[in-house]
C-alpha cells in the first residue's frame, strides 16, 4: 500500500493540520512532506528498472458498476515525476515566507495537491485520473487569488477556466473512448488495446490533446500561463511549473500516446510542427519581456515543446529524452522562480530596465546572483547540466525522423541563450547604483532550495544515467509496439487508409 500512501497521507495531513497550533504549523509542515519525498525515494530504491510493466500494483474494487475501481501502479514514465512533485512540494513549503498569511490553510492546500497529483502520476483507472486531476484545480485556485499578485483575481479565475475545459476535454474523450469500444470499465489495460476506426481515434486524440495541450500549455494554448505564473507567488509559481505542467505532457503521453497509438503516428508530423511553433513562440516573445519572472513564465512555454518533439518522433532516444525533458524542466524552473522571487523580495523589482550589478560582492546578492547564472545555462542547454542532457537526447532521437523541426527547434535553445544572456547581463552585471542602500541579507536558510536545486542539477547533469535509467525500460516497450510515423496530412488520406 505504499503507493497510496504518498496520495493519503498528504490529503489527511492538510486536514491534520487543523490540530497543530500555530508555532509549529511549518515544522509539522515540513515533516508531512518531507516524510512523503522519502517515500517516493523508498519506492526508487525498490524500483526494478530493468520492468516495462506496472509495478507496486493496487487493485481495490470501488464503483464497479461505473467502471471506476480504485488502480494504482508506478512505472518508468511515472516514477521520475512522483519523485518530481514530492521534492517540490517540500521546496515549496520550505522556501514560503515565515509571515505567511492563514498559514494553517496554505500548507494545507499545497500538501493537498500534492496527493492529488501523485493520485493522477499513479491513477490506472482513467476516471481515477480524472478526479485525481480535478481535485488539484481548486486549491490552485486559491493559493493563487489569496496569497497572489498584482491581478491575482483576474489570474486565479482565468487559470480556473482553462483548467476547467481542459478537463471537460479529457472527460469526454475517456467516455467516448469506453462507449465506443463498448467497455464496461475505465481500467487503463482494458482499454489500451483498442481497435477502434481510425477516424474514430483520430476525433478522440484530438480531444486528449487540446484537453492536455491547455495544461502544459502549448501555442495557442497558453495564454493563462503568463498572468497565471507572474501572479503566483514564488513557491506557488514553482508547483504550477514544476509539477501542475507535468500533468499535461505525462497526459499526453499516457492517454494520447499509450491509448491511440495508430492516431498518434499519423498526426506525428504536425505534432512535431506545433512543438517547434510553441519552441520559437517561447523563445522569441521571452527575448521581449522587460519582467523577468514573466520572461522565465514565456521560457517554459519554449521548452515544453521539446517533450511534444520527443514524443511525436517515436524513437527510443527521444521518448527517454522526453520523459528526462520533464524532470530536468521542473528543476530548472523551479530554481528560476525561486531566485527571482527572492530578488524580488530583497530589491523590490522585477524589472531589467531597473535591476543591475547584483553581481556586486559588498552590497549586491552575490550567491543569488550565481545560482541565477547556472540556473539561465542548464536552461540554455550548456554542457554538464541536466537541461543538455534531455534536449541532447531527444534532438539525437528526433533528427532522424524530424529533421527540419528538430533543427528549428536546436535555434530555440540558441534563443533561450539570447534572453538568459538579455537577463543576466542586465541583472547580475554591470555596475550597482551608488544610490541604492545595501540590499537585505539572504539569511542561509532562505538559500537551501536553491542550493538543493542547483546541485540536483548538476548531478544530473554529470551523471545523466540516474536521470535516464528509470524510464528506459518503459518507453522502450512503448516504442516496441508503436508504429511507424507515417506522413498522412490530409482527410481524404485517412479515410483511404480505412
Amino acid at each position: 500500500m505504499i503507493l497510496s500512501t504518498l496520495i493519503w497521507f498528504p490529503i489527511l495531513g492538510a486536514i491534520a493540520l487543523a490540530l497543530v497550533p500555530s508555532r509549529y504549523l511549518k515544522w509539522a509542515a515540513l515533516i508531512l512532506s518531507g516524510s512523503i519525498l522519502l517515500g517516493s525515494l523508498w519506492i526508487a530504491y525498490q524500483f526494478d528498472i530493468t520492468q516495462p510493466l506496472i509495478q507496486f500494483r493496487e487493485d481495490l474494487p470501488w464503483l464497479a458498476t461505473l467502471g471506476l475501481n480504485y488502480q494504482l501502479g508506478v512505472d518508468g514514465l511515472s516514477l521520475p515525476l512522483i519523485i518530481l512533485n514530492t521534492l517540490l512540494t517540500w521546496i515549496a513549503i520550505y522556501s514560503s515566507p515565515e509571515a505567511t498569511e492563514r498559514p494553517r490553510l496554505f500548507y494545507g492546500l499545497v500538501l493537498l495537491i500534492s496527493g492529488a497529483v501523485s493520485g493522477a502520476f499513479l491513477a490506472q483507472n482513467l476516471l481515477l485520473f480524472f478526479l485525481f486531476y480535478e481535485i488539484e484545480l481548486v486549491p490552485f485556485y486559491l493559493l493563487i487569488a489569496i496569497w497572489g499578485s498584482e491581478k491575482k483575481s483576474y489570474a486565479a479565475m482565468k487559470f480556473l477556466l482553462y483548467t476547467a475545459v481542459s478537463g471537460a476535454l479529457i472527460f469526454v474523450a475517456f467516455v467516448g473512448l469506453v462507449w465506443l469500444q463498448g467497455a464496461d470499465s475505465f481500467a487503463y489495460t482494458a482499454l489500451a488495446g483498442n481497435t477502434l476506426p481510425l477516424w474514430q481515434q483520430l476525433i478522440l486524440l484530438a480531444f486528449v490533446l487540446i484537453g492536455f495541450g491547455i495544461k502544459i500549455p502549448l501555442v495557442p494554448l497558453h495564454t493563462w500561463l503568463p498572468d497565471t505564473y507572474v501572479a503566483a507567488s514564488a513557491p506557488i509559481a514553482m508547483l504550477l511549473g514544476g509539477v501542475l505542467a507535468k500533468l499535461g505532457t505525462y497526459g499526453i503521453f499516457r492517454f494520447g500516446l499509450g491509448l491511440f497509438p495508430e492516431a498518434w503516428g499519423t498526426l506525428a508530423p504536425g505534432l512535431a510542427t506545433w512543438a517547434t511553433v510553441s519552441v520559437l513562440y517561447g523563445a522569441t516573445v521571452a527575448i521581449a519581456q522587460k519582467d523577468i519572472k514573466r520572461m522565465v513564465a514565456y521560457s517554459s512555454v519554449g521548452h515544453m515543446g521539446y517533450i511534444l518533439l520527443g514524443g511525436a518522433a517515436l524513437t527510443e532516444l527521444s521518448l527517454v529524452g522526453a520523459v528526462a525533458q520533464m524532470f530536468a524542466h521542473g528543476l530548472i524552473l523551479a530554481i528560476l522562480f525561486h531566485l527571482v522571487g527572492m530578488v524580488e523580495a530583497k530589491v523590490g523589482t522585477r524589472e531589467l530596465d531597473v535591476l543591475n550589478g547584483l553581481m556586486n560582492p559588498l552590497r549586491g546578492l552575490p550567491l543569488v546572483s550565481a545560482l541565477l547564472v547556472l540556473g539561465g545555462m542548464a536552461s540554455a542547454g550548456i554542457p554538464g547540466l541536466v537541461g543538455f542532457v534531455s534536449e541532447f537526447l531527444v534532438f539525437q532521437g528526433s533528427y532522424a525522423v524530424f529533421p527540419l523541426q528538430t533543427l528549428l527547434c536546436v535555434v530555440g535553445t540558441g534563443l533561450t541563450a539570447v534572453y538568459f544572456v538579455i537577463l543576466l547581463n542586465r541583472t547580475c552585471f554591470g555596475k550597482l547604483d551608488n544610490a541604492i542602500a545595501d540590499f537585505p541579507k539572504v539569511e542561509w536558510r532562505e538559500r537551501v532550495p536553491a542550493l538543493i536545486l542547483s546541485l540536483t542539477i548538476l548531478f544530473l547533469g554529470l551523471q545523466p544515467t540516474w536521470l535516464v535509467r528509470w524510464s528506459e525500460a518503459s518507453t522502450h516497450a512503448m516504442v516496441a509496439v508503436l508504429p511507424p510515423v507515417t506522413q498522412v496530412t490530409t482527410l481524404a488520406q485517412v479515410l483511404d487508409r480505412e
